[in-house]
C-alpha cells in the first residue's frame, strides 16, 4: 500500500504560486475510466488534462489532440531516446506516453493536472512525482468487465481475451494506489471520485490523505 502523503499548505505570497497537484487515474480496459475522467473534467474545467500520445490508430470518433496525440512508432521511439516522456509503456501492441514537458510546466505554474494512464505508467510517474495522488478504478467483477468490453464492439474475441488477462494483472497491483474506487454504479463512482479530488484541491485538502478503500 502506498504511504499517504501530506501536502503542506503554502502561505502568504507562495499561496498563489503553489506547486500543482498531479492526479493519476488508472483502470483495466472497460472499467469506465474514460467516462469518469470526462465527468471530472466537466466539473473541474480548470483542471489541466494531459492528453497522452500513442502509436495506435484512432478509433471511430476519436480526435487528434482531444482523445490522444497520434504519432508514428518512429517518432515515439525518437522521443524515448531524447528523454521527453514522463512515462511510457507498450500496451496491447501499441505504445503510449505522457509528455514530461507538459507535466513539469503545468505543475510549476501551479496547475492541477489529471493523468489517465495504465499501471505501468503509474509506476514510472511515482518514481518521478512521488507526491502524486493515485486512484485506481475497479470493475465490479470480471464477468461485468467482459460484458462491457464485448458491448463496445471495437475488439474481436482474441483481443477481448487479452484485455481480460491484462485486467487481472492490473487489478493485482491496485495496492500501488492511494485510493481505489469501485465502479459498480456509475453515478456513485463519479461522485466518489469528484469528492476525493475536491478534498485534495480545497485548503483543507492540502492536508487530506484519506485511506485507500
Amino acid at each position: 500500500m502506498m504511504p499517504h502523503t501530506s501536502i503542506p499548505r503554502p502561505s502568504g505570497h507562495d499561496q498563489a504560486r503553489r506547486q500543482g497537484l498531479l492526479f493519476v487515474i488508472s483502470a483495466p480496459s472497460g472499467a469506465g475510466k474514460t467516462t469518469l475522467c470526462k465527468s471530472v473534467r466537466s466539473d473541474f474545467p480548470d483542471l489541466l488534462y494531459s492528453v497522452s500520445y500513442t502509436t495506435r490508430k484512432p478509433r471511430s470518433g476519436e480526435r487528434e489532440g482531444v482523445d490522444y496525440h497520434f504519432i508514428s512508432a518512429k517518432d515515439f521511439k525518437e522521443r524515448i531516446r531524447q528523454g521527453r516522456w514522463a512515462e511510457w509503456a507498450e500496451v496491447h501492441g501499441n505504445i503510449y506516453g505522457t509528455s514530461a514537458d507538459v507535466i513539469d510546466a503545468g505543475l510549476s505554474a501551479g496547475r492541477d493536472i489529471l493523468l489517465d494512464i495504465d499501471v505501468q505508467g503509474t509506476i514510472q510517474i511515482l518514481a518521478r512525482y512521488p507526491e502524486c495522488v493515485t486512484i485506481f478504478i475497479m470493475p465490479p467483477d470480471m464477468e461485468t468487465l467482459r460484458h462491457r468490453l464485448e458491448s463496445r464492439g471495437t475488439d474481436d474475441r482474441e483481443e477481448i481475451a487479452r484485455r481480460l488477462k491484462n485486467a487481472e494483472e492490473e487489478m493485482a497491483q491496485r495496492d500501488l494506489y492511494r485510493h481505489v474506487i469501485l465502479n459498480d454504479r456509475l453515478d456513485e463512482a463519479q461522485e466518489e471520485l469528484k469528492t476525493l479530488i475536491r478534498q485534495y484541491r480545497s485548503d483543507k485538502g492540502r492536508h487530506f490523505s484519506g485511506p485507500s478503500l
